[in-house]
C-alpha cells in the first residue's frame, strides 16, 4: 500500500476539479506511449519496470560490496554530473542527519560528490581533505568524456594511485558505465576495476533505481532493498490504476497540465524539512530537462520553507502570478521538542509553550498555504507520513512517472535533452578542442577579445 497522498483542494479554487478529470484520456493514451513504448523516447523507458526486475540477489551483491567499500573508507567520493549525482545525493541527504559531518562516530562513510563542477577551488580542498582521510570512489559516466567528471577522476585517479599504490587503488574505484563501449568502460576493463551498468534504455535522470544510485546510497549505510520495495509498491499502483480517477500520479500530471495551459508556467516545488533540498534539486533536473523543449514547458523551481519565506516569501505573495507550488509535507518526527515556558516571556512565545516544533512548523505550512492561495498562487499538497527508504523509493517513482505523463500530454519527448549539447559545443571550441578549429574564431571575436 502506498503511503503517499495528493491533495488537491488548494488548486480546485483556480481550477475547476472537472477540468482536471477532462485530462482522463489524455492520461490514458500518456500511460499507453509508456507501457507499450510506442511514445517518443520509447527506447529509454527502461526505468519503467525497473523496481520489480531489479531482483533481491542484485541489491545484496551492490549491498555486499558497498559494505566491503566502508569497511575501509572514511569517504566515499562520487565522481558525476546531472542523473548522475543528483539521485544519490538527493536520497542520501534526506536520510542522513542533518549535522552528520560533526557526530562523533559514525558507522558508514561520508559521501562526498566530485565532478558536478569545474572549480578548481572545490576540487583543491576535496583534495586537502583526501589527504588526510582513507577513501574509495565511484565514477559515473556512459561515455566517460563528459567533461565535469572526466576532468575530476584523472585528478582523483592520479591522486589515489599515488596515495595507495596502484594495486590498493584498483580495489577502491569502482566504475558505473556503459555494459560494451566508451572511454569508462574501456579503462576500467583494463585496470580491473569494478564496475556496474548504467543500462542502455535508462537516461541519467532517471536513474536513481539503478547501480549510479543505489551503491552510493548502500555505502552512505542506508537500506536500498527498502528504497526499491517503497518504489514497488509506486510502480504497482500505478500500473493497477493508470487512468486518472484514484491516481495520485494521473492526477498530478494533469494538474501540471491545467495550470499550464491556465498560463501558470512556473512550478515551485515548497519543502518544510531542510533534508529534502536535494531531492527538490534532482526534481529540477528531471521536470526541467525532459520538459523544456520546443519553447515549451514549466519552469521548475524550488524553495526551503520557512526559510525562504524571509528572501522569496514576498514574490511569492504577491509578484508575476504565473506560479503554482507543490508542497512536500512530511509527518512529525519520532524524536520531539517541545517548546519549553519561559518565566519572562520577553519574546512573546509563551503561547505556543508545550507544543512539538513539528506542529508550529505544520502551521507555519497550513498558514501560508492559505495566504498563497489568498494572493492567486495555487497549490498542490503531497504528503508522506515521514521521510524513510521506503517513502523516499515512493516518491523517486511518483515524480518519474509522473514527468512521464506530463511529458507526452505536452506534446514532447521527455527522455532526450538536446539542448543540453549547445553549451558543451561552445566550451570546446574555446578550448582549442580538435574538430571545433571554425567555432573557435567566431566565437572568440563574440566574446569581444575577453580570450
Amino acid at each position: 500500500m502506498i503511503q503517499l497522498k495528493l491533495e488537491l483542494d488548494n488548486l480546485y479554487s483556480s481550477i475547476p476539479k472537472e477540468k482536471l478529470l477532462a485530462y482522463d484520456q489524455q492520461i490514458i493514451s500518456a500511460y499507453r506511449k509508456v507501457y507499450n513504448k510506442t511514445g517518443a523516447g520509447g527506447e529509454f523507458l527502461g526505468w519503467v519496470d525497473l523496481p520489480t526486475t531489479t531482483t533481491d540477489g542484485f541489491i545484496d551483491q551492490i549491498s555486499a560490496h558497498a559494505a566491503s567499500l566502508r569497511a575501509k573508507s572514511e569517504i566515499f567520493v562520487v565522481i558525476g554530473i546531472g542523473g548522475s549525482y543528483l539521485g544519490s545525493r538527493a536520497v542520501v541527504d534526506a536520510l542522513s542527519h542533518h549535522f552528520a559531518l560533526l557526530k562523533d562516530k559514525q558507522a558508514a562513510p561520508h559521501i562526498i560528490f566530485a565532478g558536478q563542477n569545474i572549480s578548481e577551488e572545490y576540487l583543491v580542498d576535496l583534495l586537502e581533505i583526501l589527504d588526510k582521510k582513507d577513501y574509495s570512489l565511484a565514477v559515473i559516466s556512459k561515455s566517460g568524456t563528459t567533461t565535469e567528471p572526466a576532468v575530476a577522476f584523472r585528478v582523483l585517479k592520479a591522486h589515489i594511485e599515488k596515495k595507495y599504490g596502484l594495486a590498493e587503488a584498483r580495489t577502491r574505484i569502482v566504475a558505473i558505465t556503459d555494459k560494451s563501449k566508451g572511454a569508462l568502460k574501456v579503462l576500467a576493463d583494463s585496470e580491473g576495476y569494478v564496475s556496474y551498468v548504467v543500462p542502455d534504455d535508462v537516461g541519467g535522470r532517471y536513474s536513481v533505481l539503478t547501480p549510479v544510485g543505489l551503491l552510493p546510497i548502500a555505502v552512505a549505510g542506508y537500506d536500498i532493498k527498502a528504497l526499491v520495495e517503497g518504489a514497488r509498491k509506486m510502480e504497482a499502483f500505478s500500473r493497477s490504476v493508470n487512468n486518472i480517477h484514484g491516481n495520485p500520479i494521473a492526477m498530478y500530471a494533469a494538474a501540471r497540465q491545467a495550470m499550464y495551459a491556465a498560463g501558470k508556467t512556473t512550478e515551485i516545488m515548497v519543502n518544510y524539512e531542510p533534508r529534502l533540498f536535494f531531492f527538490t534539486e534532482w526534481w529540477k533536473q528531471l521536470f526541467g530537462e525532459s520538459e523544456g523543449k520546443e519553447n515549451k514547458g514549466t519552469f521548475p523551481a524550488g524553495v526551503g520553507f520557512t526559510t525562504d519565506l524571509h528572501s522569496m516569501g514576498q514574490y511569492i505573495q504577491e509578484g508575476l502570478r504565473n506560479i503554482f507550488e507543490t508542497v512536500i509535507s512530511v509527518g512529525p518526527p519520532k524524536k520531539e521538542i517541545r517548546i519549553p515556558q519561559a518565566d519572562n516571556d520577553l519574546d512573546q512565545l509563551n503561547y505556543i509553550a508545550g507544543k512539538r516544533l513539528s506542529e508550529v512548523n505544520l502551521m507555519a505550512e497550513y498558514g501560508t498555504t492559505l495566504a498563497h492561495v489568498d494572493g492567486g498562487v495555487p497549490n498542490i499538497r503531497i504528503q508522506i507520513p515521514e521521510i524513510s527508504e521506503d517513502t523516499i523509493g515512493q516518491m523517486v517513482y511518483f515524480f518519474e512517472m509522473a514527468c512521464a505523463l506530463s511529458g507526452y500530454m505536452l506534446g514532447v519527448n521527455p527522455f532526450d535533452q538536446p539542448g543540453v549539447e549547445a553549451y558543451k559545443k561552445n566550451m570546446f571550441a574555446l578550448l582549442g578542442k580538435k574538430g571545433f578549429e571554425e567555432q573557435t574564431a567566431v566565437l572568440k571575436t563574440r566574446l569581444n577579445g575577453k580570450i
